[in-house]
Formats: C-alpha cells, sequence, structure tokens
C-alpha cells in the first residue's frame, strides 16, 4: 500500500492538532511538512509532529507531498486552496470553506480544473449517534421529517476569530454551517428561506462580533428548522460545541446529543472528573479523507456542501442586519 504523504497549511484554527494527531493514527500516511506564517507557532508543531517547518506555504506545496490539510485563518482559504490544488495537492480544508461565496466558488472551480480532491472539514458527520439518526430516518423509521431543532453552543473562542477581516463573522458563520450540513445531508434538500437574529450577549463590547444567533430555516422539501448558534457557554464548559438535534417526524422523534459520549465522576476528594470514551469526529474526518485519496473517489464532503453551508450562514447574517426573511 502506498504511503500517503500530506502538508498542513496554518496551524492558526485549533482543528490542525486534531487532524495532526490523527495523520499519525493512519497507516501508511506521514506528516511531512508544516506551512505556517507565524514562525514560533509552525516550529513549535513542526517539532511536536516531527516533521519539517516552512515559512511559506509556497515551500510546503514544492514538496513531494499528496495532499494538504488547511486549517490557516478564514479569509485565506481560498488563496491556500487556489495554490494547491494548481500545485496537484488533494486539499481537506478547514470549515467554513470560505468567508465569501465567489470564493467557495473560485476554490471549487480551480480543483475541479486540476482534478483534485476539495473535502470539507465537517466531522460531526463521523459521530456514531449523528450517523445511526441518518439510516434511521432513510429507512423510513421516524416516517417524514417535519422540522429540526439543533443546537450548536460553545465559547467564545478569541484570537483570529473575532476579527471579522480574518474569520468572516462570529458564531452564525463559525456555529451555523456544522448544524446546516448535517441538515442537508439528511434531508437531500435545500435552504430556500433564512430568518437570523443575531447579536451580542455574552461577551464585552471591546472585541464587536455576533455572540449569539438564532437561525431559522424552511427546506425546498417543506421541512422547517432552527439552529441555536452562539457563543453562550463559560470557558469552564468541557467542550468547544454541544451539538444536539431533535428531529420530529410523522411517526416519531429522534433526540440526538452528541456530547454525552463521556462518563463523569464526582469525588469529594478529587473533584468532578470527566471521562470520555466516544468517538474521535477528527480522525473519523482525516481517515475518510485519506480513503478518499486511495480510492481516487469523489469526496464524502465536498466544496459544494461547503459552499451551501457558507450561502446559508451569510444569508443569516443579512437577514438578521435587515430584519427581513433572506430567500436563496
Amino acid at each position: 500500500m502506498k504511503k500517503i504523504k500530506v502538508g498542513i497549511i496554518s496551524f492558526a484554527h485549533g482543528h490542525g492538532h486534531s487532524y495532526a494527531n490523527a495523520l499519525r493514527e493512519i497507516e501508511n500516511v506521514k506528516l511531512v511538512g508544516i506551512a505556517d506564517d507565524n514562525m514560533e507557532r509552525g516550529q513549535k508543531a513542526a517539532d511536536k509532529y516531527q516533521a519539517s517547518y516552512y515559512d511559506t506555504y509556497e515551500k510546503l506545496l514544492q514538496q513531494d507531498i499528496d495532499a494538504v490539510i488547511i486549517t490557516s485563518e478564514n479569509a485565506k482559504h481560498c488563496e491556500h486552496v487556489v495554490a494547491a490544488a494548481k500545485a496537484k495537492k488533494h486539499i481537506l480544508c478547514e470549515k467554513p470553506l470560505s468567508t465569501t461565496v465567489e470564493d467557495a466558488w473560485k476554490m471549487i472551480d480551480v480543483c475541479q480544473k486540476n482534478k483534485v480532491i476539495l473535502q470539507t472539514a465537517f466531522p460531526v458527520r463521523f459521530n456514531t449517534s449523528i450517523a445511526n439518526a441518518k439510516n434511521a430516518i432513510d429507512s423510513g423509521k421516524i416516517g417524514r421529517v417535519l422540522s429540526i431543532k439543533g443546537t450548536n453552543r460553545g465559547w467564545n473562542p478569541g484570537g483570529w476569530l473575532i476579527d471579522k477581516k480574518l474569520s468572516g463573522g462570529g458564531a452564525v458563520i463559525d456555529h451555523t454551517v456544522h448544524l446546516l450540513d448535517i441538515m442537508r445531508w439528511y434531508l437531500g434538500a435545500e435552504v430556500k428561506e433564512v430568518y437570523a437574529e443575531s447579536g451580542q450577549l455574552f461577551s464585552d463590547q471591546v472585541h464587536p462580533i455576533d455572540d449569539a444567533g438564532i437561525v431559522t430555516l424552511e427546506f425546498t422539501n417543506g421541512v422547517f428548522a432552527t439552529i441555536d448558534c452562539s457563543w453562550s457557554r463559560s470557558k469552564s464548559y468541557p467542550k468547544g460545541g454541544d451539538v444536539t438535534l431533535e428531529i420530529v417526524g410523522t411517526d416519531g422523534v429522534l433526540n440526538i446529543i452528541t456530547n454525552k459520549q463521556s462518563i463523569h465522576v464526582y469525588s469529594d476528594e478529587i473533584g468532578v472528573v470527566e471521562s470520555f470514551w466516544g468517538d474521535n469526529m477528527n480522525l473519523g474526518l482525516v481517515q475518510d479523507f485519506i480513503e478518499n485519496i486511495r480510492g481516487n473517489k469523489e469526496p464524502s464532503i465536498s466544496g459544494y456542501d461547503g459552499l451551501k453551508a457558507v450561502e446559508v450562514a451569510l444569508a443569516a447574517y443579512r437577514s438578521s442586519e435587515t430584519h427581513k426573511l433572506v430567500q436563496l
């Protein structure tokens, strides 16, 4: 079996470490190099994962690698994807795919022209409960889906993620995209109308950013859905996101709480201890990406999937600003 050689462009996003750890767990895969314009951050990551450090992504793309994982700032995704595609490298790109719909189309087009995979990093699809619910819906166990209520609440991540020039927005673009992808996957339908309210309720006003949002959707098949995408959790909350779903059908209801894959011990001597035993969604995502490369297959979660999620998030911002329904 051929060894797949991978590089990572930027450790700006924290998921870079999760993906690097995942690469080390997959047989016949090697993390060859790390490119980061932040020398201290990049060199530290390279030392940790025993890879070569490059101070520009151009130097990394000149190496003998098959693919790159892009975990740079959101606004830089387009530049990095275009360069990687032209260098004939397969690509796994962190979500949101881009900060504009125009950039997303550009990324999709350049990857198609250069015949490389563009896979969007939506790891939630690889949670067992999420996958089991997909099977239950597809087999008709809850009848026809009528509505979905979802949450993806977490903490304010700070750093560049609250700089709109680099992130494209706050909680709405950061957390809506995960659940929107799951809903599209479950329903096989597109969003036709968006209404949203967003604002800053949980963090200081020194760095103005939307940290609260409720997004209401109507799909082309008549299903209504809501997403609470707020950064409403404190720093002491154990997870960055609390993906939950309530799916109401004509013959039943599915409830999913992805964070329940853990054991909590409450002790007077040592306090509260959480022991996680569940899915490594990021490992599942990276394994799937590598399998698609090996099998010369279409990406399981395409650039188009990433584009549709960005489209809805941006429509939510327009709706929040105008207090009007936005049609897609």
